[in-house]
């Protein structure tokens, strides 16, 4: 089988739960021939997991923690919020690289992690610079383990890549980037990769990007249930044929050529999968 390989999504979120069969049987339909689940909370891990027992060779747990938490508990100087979310600190990481180190031999990835600089979310240099902590630990750990990280990098392109590139990161997937093409350009040079979701039909900026970078530093991603097609309403993976579509157009080649590339670059980056899915 030669199908798509989508290297980031959120197959655990709660809006699945009700017809999850269906969702799973839409992708397959559409081509879907791996799904790598990433986490976003501690407590996502169990469900990624246990979704990726029940679906072994198709769902593969990729786990960490997202730079943006929800706040349950009153944290000194993590009181500002928006709809209950803030900016992640190393208390977040209590257990996390120990069930990360736990698993490690069915992950494929250590992820969702990075950096999110959007304003409303962080707000202090103080931080920052934790929320920076938090993506190094990960980040080294991933290393020790001796897999890529799936990074989340959104009003922080250029901190993000600059930070992978101090920690010595080299098997790095950028999902869903959001920063100018000069700075991917610099993850290029260094050998990472940059996935792209469905919202590059509506996103100028996702189309700049995808007609900069090599084909062969791009992955097709659909970060569902969020950045579908369109803005409002729940995004699938059998959306990825619109990344693939676009990216076909962009590019001035077939449709064929970008699923054949992106899979091979999702295998390299992602081999653990290999032991599943012929190449």
């Amino acid at each position: 089988m030669n199908g798509f390989i989508d290297g980031h999504c959120h197959i655990s979120a709660s809006e699945f739960d009700k017809d999850f069969g269906e969702v799973i049987r839409k992708a397959k339909k559409a081509g879907v021939e791996g799904i790598v689940a990433v986490t976003e909370f501690k407590e996502d891990f169990e469900k990624v997991l246990s979704l990726s027992d029940q679906y072994p060779g198709f769902i593969f747990p990729s786990l960490g923690i997202h730079p943006v938490q929800v706040l349950e508990d009153i944290i000194p100087n993590y009181n500002d919020q928006v709809n209950g979310q803030r900016a992640a600190c190393l208390s977040d990481l209590e257990g996390v690289l120990d069930l990360v180190v736990k698993h490690a031999n069915k992950l494929v990835a250590v992820g969702e992690i990075g950096l999110d600089f959007t304003p409303w979310y962080c707000k202090s240099k103080e931080q920052r610079d934790e929320q920076r902590q938090v993506f190094i630990q990960q980040i080294q750990l991933a290393k020790r383990l001796d897999l890529p990280v799936n990074v989340h990098s959104r009003s922080a392109g250029r901190p993000t890549v600059n930070l992978l590139k101090e920690q010595g990161a080299t098997k790095v997937l950028l999902h869903a980037f959001d920063g100018k093409p000069s700075v991917a350009m610099q993850g290029v040079e260094c050998g990472f990769y940059f996935s792209v979701p469905p919202s590059i039909i509506r996103s100028e900026q996702k189309q700049r990007l995808v007609a900069k970078i090599p084909l062969e530093n791009l992955l097709l991603e659909t970060d569902a249930p969020a950045l579908g097609p369109e803005k409002e309403g729940r995004n699938e993976p059998s959306n990825i044929t619109i990344s693939c579509e676009w990216i076909a157009k962009i590019k001035n080649i077939t449709t064929d050529e970008v699923k054949r590339q992106t899979r091979l670059n999702a295998l390299t980056l992602f081999p653990k999968l290999s032991a599943f899915l012929k190449r």
